[in-house]
């Protein structure tokens, strides 16, 4: 039986949140935090208890848009504790996904929270109790990004990525079976898969090379086509992706 920590600021939410897992039955008990500060303060009493004592907590459902020490900032926190309880962000805002499963995550749960939703949380959760290292099912990994879809959290493999499309503050990942739209920069992108092939060819286009079929020279143009795509060169990028066509074909 687990039992759990639920954190939030806004208090409706709270107790529904609170409901909601006591309602589990893989949940022994849950209480509830109104902000961060009183979050940690009871989360070292359940550390000192030690983790089969009276005070332990598992897990921590925490939302992350909070005034003073937000949730990220607190999953930051846990990360230097020796046993530290798993955590599951509840939020509004899905565009703090990437962040969350860099701290080692168990889930990404988007409000209005949905009991079938959460209690796939409690799932992932229950499944890890008991291991020594906590160890998330998603843990961080380079070689996936998490998209939400309909409010689950899935991870798409960045080799599946053929092209990124900047889109304002979004960026949409370009698949061969179709495309996710993330909050996260083209030039953050740009600047994390430098390494695994991936080259800016316009302001608004990242290119896996890999996935690059052909290169077009038109009248002085330069496209390059991306599966069944054309995608336009810019003047200042074409020159180092020639380059790096050639050098990918010498090798």
């Amino acid at each position: 039986m687990l039992r759990a920590l639920a954190v939030d600021d806004e208090r409706p939410s709270l107790e529904e949140l609170v409901y909601l897992l006591n309602a589990d039955p893989r949940i022994g008990s849950a209480e509830g935090a109104g902000d961060a500060t009183e979050a940690l303060r009871r989360i070292n009493r359940a550390l000192e208890s030690g983790p089969a004592g009276p005070e332990a907590i598992d897990v921590v459902f925490l939302d992350i848009n909070m005034p003073g020490l937000d949730g990220l900032d607190l999953a930051r926190l846990l990360t230097g504790f020796a046993q530290p309880p798993l955590v599951v962000f509840v939020t509004a805002h899905e565009d703090f996904a990437v962040q969350a499963f860099d701290l080692k995550a168990v889930d990404y749960v988007l409000k209005p929270v949905r009991k079938e939703r959460l209690a796939e949380a409690v799932r992932r959760a229950a499944e890890l109790r008991g291991t020594t290292a906590r160890i998330p099912v998603h843990e961080p990994d380079p070689d996936h990004i998490p998209v939400e879809l309909g409010g689950v959290t899935r991870f798409v493999a960045v080799d599946d990525i053929t092209h990124v499309e900047a889109q304002g503050d979004y960026a949409r990942l370009h698949t061969g079976r179709g495309s996710h739209l993330v909050r996260i920069p083209l030039s953050t992108l740009e600047d994390r898969w430098r390494s695994r092939g991936f080259v800016r060819i316009h302001r608004r286009h990242l290119v896996a090379l890999r996935h690059i079929g052909e290169l077009r020279l038109d009248a002085g143009t330069v496209s390059v086509l991306v599966g069944t795509e054309e995608l336009q060169v810019s003047r200042r990028h074409a020159r180092e992706l020639r380059d790096l066509l050639m050098r990918r074909t010498a090798s």
